[in-house]
């Protein structure tokens, strides 16, 4: 099995992964003050609350969105494992034909989900990440990587309108029980999760004009379950979507 590691602005998504399943899917708090020996701890522990020992792993691959962090990560991994990780960016071997302006620019996260959703359910596809922003990825039917669109996150989105409304306080990200809201509490849930929902489902159908043909939706990221649910369209929730992709790549990179 392989250590998967994705370094998102709010997460970093930690899991186990072999041919035949992903053992476990954990996330750590991103947090750029943390030293390498602080993060070695927390994985060390990660893999010894699932019973994972070195002898077990073969290899590391990092992918990251957060780039201060990737040496403190790579450094945390030696400490732990002993061995040098293999770190997603350019001249890896992909598979994926990216047709944009500045392919260069595409985020790892983006690239290790495509990979992921044309191994495990083909395309065309649409592919939905909801983290810090929600992204929205386009593959077509040619299996390129054509573009898509970013968003607010869920979180980030809760975050501005209460740092600039100053009546207006957190409330718990879930689903309220009707669309219009009764309180102040039910009003903000309605307008984070309803409305973020109601944008999936406005923008999968510009997109699907826009290709001339309907695609396959995949979802994946911390804040999909909240969401995704209350989306018109039929889409495939998969949480590992991002582990796979790491496991595909390292598979294909691992000779050099």
């Amino acid at each position: 099995m392989i250590l998967a590691i994705d370094m998102g602005n709010t997460n970093i998504v930690i899991g186990c992964v072999d041919d035949e399943r992903i053992w476990f899917v954990e996330r750590l708090a991103t947090d750029q003050s943390k030293l390498a020996l602080e993060y070695a701890v927390s994985i060390k522990n990660v893999l010894a609350f699932h019973h994972i020992v070195e002898e077990d792993i073969e290899g590391i691959i990092i992918s990251s969105v957060v780039p201060p962090l990737v040496h403190v990560i790579r450094e945390a991994c030696r400490k732990v494992l002993g061995m040098e990780p293999m770190i997603i960016g350019p001249g890896m071997k992909t598979g994926l034909n990216v047709i944009m302006d500045h392919p260069e620019t595409l985020g790892s996260d983006l690239i290790v989900n495509a990979v992921a959703g044309i191994h495990e359910y083909g395309s065309p596809a649409i592919y939905i990440d909801m983290g810090t922003a929600t992204t929205i990825s386009v593959v077509d039917c040619e299996q390129n990587y054509i573009g898509g669109a970013i968003l607010p996150g869920l979180a980030t989105s809760m975050n501005a309108l209460v740092s600039n409304a100053a009546q207006l306080s957190k409330v718990s990200l879930e689903a309220p029980e009707r669309v219009i809201g009764k309180n102040t509490a039910e009003c903000m849930k309605s307008g984070l999760v309803i409305a973020s929902a109601a944008g999936i489902d406005g923008m999968i159908d510009r997109m699907w004009e826009e290709l001339g043909y309907e695609t396959l939706i995949l979802a994946t990221g911390g804040l999909a379950s909240i969401v995704i649910p209350q989306c018109r369209h039929d889409i495939i929730i998969d949480d590992g979507l991002l582990l796979k992709g790491l496991k595909i790549l390292y598979d294909m990179n691992k000779d050099g």
